[in-house]
């Protein structure tokens, strides 16, 4: 029963992640007329995707301090789980727009979008607003997962973001193995989660400069330097580990905010989707790499290393998506540019 619970409770906190991931990016319904009925802007879709990867570091810390203090496991997992009672504030939050005009209900699509506009005193938009909704509920169409690989170009788009994959198995293979970096595991675990907050906010502010491909693609390849902390002294080894943490955190918190842009509005929950399901693949693989320090002992690190260099060379393949406007539809990833 344990067990069946603890799937339950795995499978609906992906959920959560992937719903709020994709809520998040929607564009502003002012920002062009031409996009859909969402509810962030373009210049607002970074500093968006930041603050909710921000939410994982506090977590982090408050999970050291509660496992520090109750070390019975039962009481552990009460702990750390109760607090999701708090969600029920969720059914209080407006429905995405697009979803409702998918589901033809545009009086309140129509709705939220008005209060939307109000508060950001851009109601002068309304007028297209209302067109765009009638239009968009008229040439909706239902996609499944499938539709990411039906046409060739958001194929070859579906197979690239698989990079995701090799990011997390990363993050993980260095964040499960901090037992192995001479340091108290609480200690360690909080020293990984702070060097997280100040990543982070780097990475804001290096996105808005030189975008996302280069960024991905740059912290995957610093994962090289993973390999001399299996080198030297416990001390070397720790500062390196905390660098390739903070390297392989920034990527995977480009990853996600990388992969809501790349999809089109109607395929977007279904590629995030995709992508989250390669990355949690690569969680499941990456504590098993550890046995093969039987054979060889740097043979963790040289896997780790080359997961993710071959991850950064796949990441210079997509497109660039900083301050450009999302595509809508699947045609809009086809058409030539």
């Amino acid at each position: 029963m344990f067990v069946i619970m603890r799937f339950f409770t795995g499978m609906s906190l992906a959920g959560i992640s992937i719903i709020s991931l994709v809520l998040s990016k929607r564009l502003s319904i002012c920002a062009d007329i031409s996009a859909d009925v969402e509810w962030f802007g373009v210049e607002h879709r970074t500093f968006s995707g930041i603050i909710i990867s921000l939410d994982w570091t506090v977590g982090s810390w408050i999970l050291v301090g509660i496992a520090y203090c109750v070390n019975e496991w039962r009481m552990l997992i009460l702990a750390v789980t109760s607090p999701l009672i708090l969600a029920i504030i969720a059914w209080w939050l407006p429905e995405s727009a697009r979803w409702l005009t998918a589901n033809g209900n545009a009086e309140a699509a129509h709705y939220y979008i008005k209060k939307c506009a109000e508060m950001n005193n851009r109601t002068e938009c309304m007028t297209d607003i209302t067109t765009k909704v009638h239009f968009s509920i008229v040439f909706t169409l239902n996609y499944t997962v499938v539709d990411l690989f039906r046409t060739p170009k958001i194929r070859k788009l579906t197979v690239f973001s698989g990079i995701v994959y090799g990011v997390a198995f990363t993050y993980y293979g260095i964040s499960l193995n901090i037992t192995g970096f001479g340091l108290n595991p609480y200690l360690t675990q909080f020293i990984f989660a702070s060097i997280e907050m100040p990543m982070k906010i780097g990475v804001y502010f290096f996105l808005e400069k030189i975008g996302r491909k280069p960024g991905e693609t740059g912290t995957l390849l610093f994962c090289l330097n993973l390999l001399i902390s299996f080198c030297y002294k416990w001390v070397i080894r720790t500062v390196v580990a905390v660098l390739g943490k903070a390297m392989s955190e920034a990527s995977f918190t480009i990853m996600y905010l990388f992969t809501t842009e790349l999809y089109p509005t109607v395929v977007r929950q279904n590629g995030v989707g995709y992508t989250a399901f390669l990355a949690r693949l690569g969680v499941s693989i990456s504590p098993l790499i550890m046995l093969l320090e039987d054979v060889w002992h740097l043979l963790p690190a040289v896997t780790y290393c080359a997961v993710a260099i071959g991850s950064g060379l796949v990441a210079s393949l997509l497109p660039e998506t900083l301050n450009t406007q999302l595509p809508e539809f699947i045609e809009d990833i086809e058409k030539p540019r």
